[in-house]
């Protein structure tokens, strides 16, 4: 099995070394960079499995790098960080972070999360189109082998995340979930954030497979249960 290699970005090199000397043990390639710069420029060269990246870094601050670097990528991005306010968090969800852990955490947490988002990562590296892996949901076509969605024969730039996410309610056509149920199902594990993430998750893929946003044909809101699929 080839090995997956993660890159920390974490200007405090205690966490850093600690981070590093977990995942090692647990059998990934790890690089890091100990200010935002150094960072963005290695998550562009090296082609990671995976990025940790701290939100206060010198340079250039995790907000600024997680942009830049869905700018190119759609490498899974977890945001470290040492703050409480809800606002960080959804930025960078917003700006494409895939999860975010506040410090302090766990190292058994952390490395769940690492794996859960490698693991998917993984999945979408099998190549070669198979019809049988092809669905049609109307306008809407998902390869599962691929893990690529197109919208009138175009393809939607989605995330890892966002493609799990429509993959998911697409499949349940027309069966409304909770957020609670999403974040058990498409995270895909124990998560330890708050639903907020699905709401996020659901907007930033409405901008990108909506005519319109504020007003979705396809992932639909049921006011107070939660969210589902609507073929158009």
């Amino acid at each position: 099995m080839e090995t997956k290699k993660v890159l920390i970005i974490e200007d405090e090199k205690p966490i850093s070394d600690i981070v590093r000397f977990n995942l090692t043990k647990e059998g990934f390639e790890t690089e890091t960079a100990y200010d935002g710069g150094e960072g963005l420029e290695l998550a562009l060269k090296t082609d990671p499995d995976l990025v940790l990246l701290d939100v206060m870094l010198p340079t250039m601050d995790g907000f600024e790098i997680c942009k830049k670097i869905r700018e190119k990528s759609n490498v899974p991005i977890i945001i470290l960080t040492a703050k409480e306010e809800e606002v960080d968090k959804v930025l960078g969800l917003e700006l494409g972070a895939d999860d975010y852990i506040t410090k302090p955490f766990g190292l058994r947490e952390l490395i769940a999360r690492v794996k859960a988002n490698i693991r998917r990562t993984g999945m979408s590296d099998i190549v070669g189109a198979d019809p049988a892996n092809v669905k049609d949901f109307g306008s809407i076509t998902i390869d599962t082998n691929r893990y690529e969605a197109r919208k009138n024969g175009v393809p939607l730039d989605l995330t890892l995340r966002e493609f799990e996410l429509l993959k998911y309610l697409a499949e349940r056509e027309g069966k409304v979930y909770s957020r609670e149920q999403l974040l058990e199902d498409v995270w895909g594990y124990e998560y330890y954030g708050d639903i907020r993430t699905v709401d996020v998750t659901v907007r930033r893929l409405r901008e990108k497979l909506e005519d319109d946003s504020s007003d979705p044909k396809y992932v639909l809101t049921k006011r107070g249960v939660g969210y589902y699929f609507h073929r158009s």
